[in-house]
């Protein structure tokens, strides 16, 4: 399942430009100096990838304390049926609930940072930016977030997470280059693909829940049964 996540941070990156494009566009890098702006780049890019591993590190502990307790299997199921209510329910619909408002003020003092950080040049306050852009708020994160959670161990949690902004990086990067390249009318066709991939990738996770003993995308019972045993002993 892991291949899933390069791949949904790839198409999910068009919906990443609409969000965080705005703070890619504002970087602090040197524009007359490529190599060195190729490294700034680099530099807040790792910042990103480094918060979503973090975030998968947090939730992959609370996926292996379910898988432990025999639920994963079950688990997969209920994060392929979120995926999809994600991406068939309108964003207008989200909305008209703060679903952020229990950590309103972390989220707050997020963007204060990142204010803060935009003032300065120095590597550390570009991977700063980087890190804290990957700390906000979400969809498409929260959707990876559901696929951490339904991986059998830590590990496999991180790198989900880790394979999930790497495929972000493309067009996140490219946009800090050319902030018109991509216009809006291809953006809005992208839109139209994003639910699709997300149903996709949540159908593929109801299929590894029900076990019917297809290769490598629905592993029967006892193959789940047998991997938590293994993971137990580790």
């Amino acid at each position: 399942m892991l291949f899933t996540a390069l791949f949904f941070g790839l198409i999910s990156s068009l919906h990443c430009i609409g969000m965080c494009g705005p703070i890619a566009m504002m970087l602090p890098v040197d524009h007359k100096n490529p190599t060195k702006k190729a490294l700034q780049i680099l530099t807040y890019q790792l910042g990103r990838i480094t918060a979503y591993g973090m975030l998968g590190f947090i939730f992959g502990l609370l996926g292996r304390g379910l898988f432990v307790a025999g639920f994963q299997q079950r688990l997969s199921i209920v994060v392929g049926v979120l995926m999809i209510i994600i991406a068939l329910v309108p964003d207008r619909v989200f909305a008209q609930y703060n679903f952020s408002k229990p950590i309103h003020k972390l989220i707050s003092n997020i963007k204060s940072k990142l204010g803060e950080q935009f003032k300065r040049k120095s590597p550390d306050a570009l991977f700063t930016i980087g890190f804290l852009n990957g700390l906000l708020p979400c969809g498409m994160v929260y959707a990876a977030l559901f696929g951490a959670i339904a991986m059998q161990n830590t590990m496999l949690s991180i790198s989900y997470m880790l394979l999930y902004g790497l495929g972000t990086i493309p067009l996140m990067s490219a946009v800090v280059y050319a902030t018109s390249f991509i216009t809006q009318p291809f953006r809005n066709k992208i839109q139209k693909v994003i639910p699709l991939v997300t149903i996709l990738i949540g159908t593929l996770f109801i299929l590894r829940g029900l076990g019917l003993n297809i290769d490598y995308i629905s592993p029967s019972t006892m193959d789940l049964f047998v991997q938590a045993n293994a993971n137990c002993h580790n």
